[in-house]
C-alpha cells in the first residue's frame, strides 16, 4: 500500500516526502480536531476522586 502511494506521488524524492509530510499532519489535524472529542464523548469515565 504505501509503496502504491509512493509510486503515484509526482515529482522527486524531495517533493514526494513533503507532500507525505503534508499528508500526515492533516490526518493528524483531522484526528485531533475531530475524531478523537467525538470517541471521548462515547467513552465513559468515572469521575474519581481523593478525600483527604
Amino acid at each position: 500500500m504505501y509503496a502504491a502511494l509512493w509510486r503515484i506521488l509526482p515529482g522527486p524524492v524531495v517533493v514526494k516526502l513533503l507532500i507525505l509530510l503534508a499528508l500526515i499532519a492533516a490526518v493528524l489535524y483531522v484526528l485531533f480536531a475531530f475524531a478523537f472529542p467525538w470517541v471521548q464523548t462515547l467513552i465513559p469515565v468515572p469521575d474519581a476522586t481523593l478525600d483527604e
